[in-house]
Order: structure tokens, then C-alpha cells, then sequence
């Protein structure tokens, strides 16, 4: 009996030895490769258990086993730059060139979609009109009045010999019962769950999530941006895009990649027709992921915001910034760089808002605006520098997009463009409640105690 009880704990103590040298030698972050670590010393049997289900990041060695030896597409050198960037973003160009292998595309033209409103009609209609395929990926698809109405359209199209196929988030489509899927499957559309929770393997929930949203028609156009399928964006604010011209190429990758790495199989897809310039805009994606496309996104933004002339203006419904853009914001405003910064005055996640409220004042205090919008919550997702510069996309800038999540973003070199995104961004701000350092700071012991503590978990919200 001795011996026995000796092996359980010879076996614990070498579970918790391994787990905590995994964590050692894998991850990227000090705090997260500390705090895993000492979970697993402390807490010998729960820490490994825990580390072995969220803690592992497998998707790396999977995209791996499913490209083989071939190198992910587009990752070449793209030295050149289109001439009509002006000088002043060339180099925040070439930094994109490095940290993406994308090509910048040229002849793209961009619109905006304000609302669900604007934006579902407009989609409906092109599905209607596709005449090879239609590719839709989101994060969330809702199983109420809007989902059945793009669920009959993908009917319609299926039945006139479109390849139709929808990537549904295996998390996801949880948001809504009964899930999509299922009238999906009933209704014969071909469709895919990424990375769905199982426990054999063990596969995450809340992390590695597809938050990517596609809506792609025949390698022509495509809509992209922060816009789930769903009645809630009838009410909610938020901003979604149409895409014309060769980027759609780009983006249609970008799908087909992630659907190979769901079902192992690309389907042998339609070829993609040259769509040919449609306007002016140079654009280009960035993808930015858990896998090896890690940190682009970041390297990117930072390197925007340290090339900002005259104005930063950021519009996102969660803000949880890595240090390093911290820094960046705050040494741009120090340099007499405006810096706007639009939060949701009422978050649709109470602790995201708490977290975020507890390191404002590390930029309040260094000149950088920081606005509270009233009304409906707003789900918008836009950055631009210079009124020239746009990020467009899925990502939040927050520790689950930036580190955890599938995300796609389109950057847009584009005065025209800019300078329409900036004044949406500005009418948001005059209609917004400007945060003083001296709120911050007088908030009473109790808010303070629970934003201080929402912040802890910045790493994982």
C-alpha cells in the first residue's frame, strides 16, 4: 500500500514537474510563463490538468502538419512599394512589407456600412447575385430574424449551383440556441466548425477562436470588418466594409487557408478571377493569429503609431493595449501628436470596462484623449493616422485579439478613405464624455478595488 501511495506521488510530482518545464521553455510572455509555472507547483494535480486543456497552444504544430513542408502563401519579400505612397507612410509600408510578406494591391476601392441597417441588405443582395461561390465566415451567426435571412439566401445560392460554404467558430455559435448549424445541416449547406471544444483531445473553449468575419462573392467583392450576423447589430453601432478589387484575392487566401486547416481538405476551390481595378485605394491584409502570425499585428500598430505626424484616432469597444503600444501612444501625444482614444461609455462586458478604467490614467496623464461614448453600446473597430492611414477589421485591441484570437485586419492607404473614417471617428468624439485624470483618480476605494482586480486578468479577457 506504501509503494502504491509513493508511485501516486512520484507521478504527481513528475505531471507538475513536466507541465511546469513546459511552460518554461513555450511560452512567449514572462507574467503568463510565471504564473503557469506556478500553478503547476503549487496546486500539483488541478495546475497540470488546467495547463494541459487552456495552457498549450497546438495550433502552431497543427498548421504545421497541414501545410507540410510548403510555406504559407504570400509569405515572400516585397521590397517595392507603389509610388503613390506618399513618402510620409512609406515607411510605415515597408514595415508592413517585412512583419506581413503581403504585397500592397492596388485599385481597390473601399465603403463604408454603418450599421446592420446598411450592411445586411447590401450583403444579402450580393449573395444573390454570386454566380460561382460564396464564402462566409464569422464568429458569431445568430439563429434569429437576420440569421434565417442569410441562411435563405445561402439556400437560394446552393440550389442554383453556387459552391457555397460557411466557417462557423466552434465557440462561437454558442451565442445563440438552437446553433446554426443545425439549420444549416437541415437546409444542405456546407459548412465547418473551427476548432470545435471536444475533451479528447482536450480543446479550448474561450481561446484560439476564428474571430475573423468574411463574406466573400466570387473572388469580386468581399465585406470584412467587425460585423457579426445577428439582430443585435440592427441596434448596436458598428461599422462594417465592402471590398472591390484585387484585394478580395487576399482575403479569399486568407479564407481558404482557414478552411483547409478546419477540414483538412481545400475542395479543389474555384479558381479565383483577376477582379481588376476598381479605385483607387492601396490595401492590404494583415492576418494576425496565435500561430506563427503572432505579435504582426501589434509590430504594426506600433509602428503607425510611432510614424503619427498630427493625429492618432482609435474607435474600439474593448481597449486593453500590450505595453508596448502603451508606450507608443504615450510618447506620440508627448511629441504634440493628438491621440483620440473612443470607448464605450457602457460596455456590453462590465469587467472589460473595469479593467481598462484601472490604466487610463497611464495615458490621461500623458496628454493622450481618452472619450466615453453615451448611447447604445458601439462595436466599431477603426484606426487612423493622418487622415490618410486606416486599419480596418475584426481585432480589438486587447490581449484576446492580439494574442489569443484568428483575427483579420485590412490596412488602407488612402486619403480619401482616411479622412471619412476620421470624421466618423470625430463625430463619435463630440458626442462623447472626455475622461479627466482627476475622475480617475477620485473614483471611490470599493470601483477602484474591483477594477484593480478585472485588470489582474488582463492577459486572459
Amino acid at each position: 500500500m506504501q509503494s502504491i501511495q509513493w508511485i501516486v506521488v512520484i507521478g504527481v510530482l513528475a505531471m507538475s514537474t513536466g507541465a511546469a518545464l513546459h511552460a518554461l521553455l513555450y511560452k512567449r510572455e514572462p507574467a503568463a510563463a510565471f504564473a503557469w509555472i506556478a500553478g503547476c507547483l503549487l496546486f500539483p494535480v488541478v495546475g497540470p490538468i488546467l495547463y494541459l486543456l487552456i495552457g498549450i497552444n497546438r495550433i502552431r504544430a497543427r498548421a504545421q502538419r497541414l501545410r507540410g513542408s510548403e510555406s504559407a502563401p504570400f509569405q515572400h519579400e516585397h521590397d517595392s512599394l507603389p509610388d503613390d505612397i506618399p513618402s510620409a507612410f512609406r515607411t510605415q509600408a515597408q514595415t508592413s512589407n517585412a512583419v506581413t510578406g503581403l504585397p500592397i494591391t492596388q485599385g481597390n476601392s473601399i465603403h463604408e456600412l454603418v450599421g446592420g441597417q446598411a450592411a445586411y441588405p447590401v450583403m444579402l443582395a450580393a449573395i444573390d447575385e454570386a454566380k460561382t461561390h460564396v464564402y462566409l465566415s464569422t464568429y458569431i451567426f445568430e439563429n434569429n430574424l437576420t440569421g434565417q435571412q442569410f441562411i435563405d439566401h445561402l439556400e437560394k445560392a446552393t440550389a442554383r449551383g453556387v459552391d457555397v460554404r460557411v466557417l462557423l467558430d466552434g465557440a462561437g455559435e454558442w451565442y445563440t440556441w438552437p446553433p446554426i448549424r443545425w439549420t444549416l445541416r437541415k437546409r444542405g449547406i456546407t459548412h465547418a466548425r473551427f476548432l470545435p471544444p471536444r475533451l479528447i483531445p482536450p480543446s479550448p473553449l474561450i481561446n484560439l477562436r476564428n474571430h475573423r468575419k468574411l463574406l466573400l462573392i466570387d473572388g469580386q467583392t468581399a465585406f470584412t470588418g467587425g460585423m457579426n450576423i445577428g439582430d443585435r447589430h440592427l441596434i448596436d453601432r458598428d461599422v462594417h466594409f465592402r471590398v472591390d478589387g484585387p484585394l478580395t484575392a487576399q482575403l479569399e487566401q486568407v479564407f481558404l487557408d482557414d478552411w483547409e486547416f478546419t477540414t483538412r481538405n481545400r475542395n479543389a476551390p474555384t479558381p479565383v478571377t483577376d477582379p481588376g481595378p476598381s479605385g483607387d485605394a492601396l490595401c492590404r491584409a494583415i492576418i494576425d493569429g496565435p500561430d506563427e502570425d503572432l505579435h504582426r499585428l501589434t509590430m504594426v500598430l506600433v509602428g503607425a503609431v510611432a510614424g503619427a505626424r498630427e493625429h492618432v484616432a482609435i474607435m474600439t469597444p474593448y481597449f486593453l493595449p500590450p505595453r508596448e503600444l502603451v508606450a507608443a501612444l504615450q510618447a506620440a501625444a508627448v511629441r504634440g501628436t493628438q491621440v483620440d482614444i473612443i470607448l464605450p461609455g457602457k460596455n456590453n462586458l462590465p469587467f472589460m470596462h473595469w479593467a481598462t478604467r484601472n490604466m487610463l490614467w497611464e495615458l490621461v496623464k500623458w496628454d493622450v484623449n481618452v472619450y466615453y461614448q453615451d448611447g447604445s453600446f458601439d462595436h466599431s473597430k477603426l484606426f487612423v493616422v493622418d487622415r490618410h492611414y486606416t486599419q480596418i477589421g475584426s481585432a480589438n485591441l486587447d490581449p484576446r485579439s492580439l494574442r489569443l484570437n484568428f483575427e483579420l485586419v485590412v490596412e488602407i492607404y488612402d486619403p480619401q478613405f482616411g479622412a471619412t473614417m476620421a470624421e466618423h471617428i470625430e463625430s463619435a468624439r463630440q458626442a462623447s464624455r472626455r475622461i479627466g485624470l482627476e475622475e480617475l483618480d477620485n473614483r471611490r476605494l470599493l470601483p477602484r478595488i474591483r477594477d484593480a482586480i478585472a485588470w489582474l486578468f488582463t492577459p486572459y479577457l
